[in-house]
């Protein structure tokens, strides 16, 4: 990729899957990444729709090694040509030239990069007049909705984009604000259903999830909203009906004020069994060595599948792809303390017209995306048991890019029994793989 002056500044690695001999005007191409932001896209490559993927033990810790690889009976190559692309600085992505680290580490930085790759791809690859897709994962859908703008500006049309585990909007993270805990909420009533910690379950996760939703969407924000003037009565109500959804005891959710934070969930929920709960998914079980702890010890959905991971994309690319090289392949670049948080829309968002945020709200950009290019098709992919991209947060900012009531259409969403990693639940990637398929023809026609 390169600069103003045509002068290299980076080289990004990639893995693509083609179709020998297929018309490029009707194969679709799909351009795929993971997150972190800073991470290597192994993920998705050994995981989900590649002609190949790795068989885990989830949701318990895989068993160590020999790894198996099998062949991908849901693999997307049926329906489009696949591009995984890793992130500068990671994999072996690397800066060249006069490029630094400080060229990529940063929300508008990457999405620079990322741009100039994917014309860089269509030209030399002769793909300009194929359906094109974004398949982002993670920070990746933060990357996909900041893209959608920004290559619509370059004259590079979308047909659709596939959000997996959504965060549009890192505002909402920041301390003080309450919209964490209302968008946390229906994942752990997710969680505490799985576990068997609430009364009168319901056969579906789906049916106990629903009701969490009307909770988060009313009697709960009114009750943060009032903060300390909240009245006695009001807060044994909205503690009680907190406990029964997410089988918290209501003296916890008290002394909590109400504002159960994700690490004190995981800790809390499956304090009795001495177990922890994973963040990314919450299936997952730990066990700390003090279980009276305020926090899990560590993320139990990571430790169990890592090693598997980086092992397997190791020997991948290296013994049957036969990819031979003296670098070292990083799963993760480490930078995600210098990264530059600050954005520029390119055309939607509460600062369009110049002005810059501090935290990325980049469902502004999607949203003027599909205002611009009004076939713009989006899916948005959830799992009910992951913590670090909450489906409520992801339903609250789609449904908040203000759009019009001919183009609401455009944007559905998918939901499965799975963590952030959708594809580790053999069964959700079946779903997963039936519904992104339906999507693909759709939106390629």
């Amino acid at each position: 990729i390169r600069d103003e002056e045509d002068k290299a500044y980076g080289s990004m690695f990639y893995t693509a899957y083609t179709l020998d001999g297929a018309e490029a005007s009707a194969r679709p191409v799909s351009f795929l990444y993971n997150g972190g932001p800073g991470a290597a896209t192994l993920w998705l490559h050994m995981g989900s729709f590649s002609p190949v993927r790795i068989q885990t033990d989830s949701p318990n810790a895989t068993a160590g090694p020999p790894f198996k690889l099998v062949p991908n009976q849901y693999s997307l190559l049926d329906k489009t040509d696949l591009v995984f692309i890793d992130a500068p600085l990671t994999g072996y992505s690397r800066a060249v030239g006069k490029g630094q680290a400080k060229d990529f580490t940063g929300v508008d930085q990457d999405l620079k990069a990322f741009d100039r790759f994917i014309a860089r791809y269509i030209s030399v690859n002769q793909r300009w007049n194929s359906p094109k897709f974004l398949i982002g994962e993670s920070y990746g859908t933060t990357r996909s909705a900041g893209l959608s703008d920004l290559l619509g500006s370059d004259g590079i049309q979308l047909n659709g984009i596939v959000l997996i585990s959504s965060i549009l909007n890192y505002a909402i993270r920041s301390p003080g604000y309450d919209t964490i805990y209302v968008s946390n909420l229906p994942s752990y009533a997710a969680a505490a259903w799985y576990f068997n910690k609430v009364q009168n379950k319901p056969p579906d996760v789906a049916t106990w999830v629903q009701q969490a939703r009307e909770f988060a969407a009313g009697p709960y924000p009114d009750a943060l909203f009032a903060g300390h003037n909240l009245s006695a009565d009001k807060l044994d109500l909205v503690a009680k009906e907190m406990s029964r959804l997410t089988g918290l005891s209501v003296d916890y959710i008290k002394e909590a004020n109400l504002r159960v934070s994700p690490t004190r969930f995981r800790k809390e929920v499956m304090r009795s069994d001495r177990k922890t709960l994973g963040r990314y998914d919450m299936r997952f079980e730990g066990e700390d060595i003090d279980a009276a702890g305020e926090n899990p010890s560590f993320d139990a959905s990571d430790t169990g599948i890592t090693g598997a991971f980086v092992a397997t994309i190791h020997d991948y690319l290296e013994r049957e792809l036969k990819y031979e090289t003296t670098d070292t392949y990083r799963p993760s670049a480490g930078n995600i303390g210098q990264w530059d948080w600050k954005h520029r829309p390119a055309g939607g968002g509460p600062n369009a017209g110049g002005g810059e945020q501090l935290q990325p709200w980049v469902a502004g950009d999607l949203g003027a995306a599909i205002r611009k290019n009004p076939h713009l098709k989006v899916f948005s992919a959830n799992g009910y048991f992951d913590l670090a991209t909450p489906f409520f947060a992801t339903e609250y900012d789609l449904d908040h890019m203000n759009l019009e009531p001919e183009l609401r259409g455009n944007v559905q969403f998918g939901y499965y029994p799975s963590g952030h990693m959708i594809y580790l639940n053999v069964d959700a990637l079946h779903q997963l793989k039936d519904d992104l398929a339906a999507f693909i023809d759709k939106a390629s026609k």
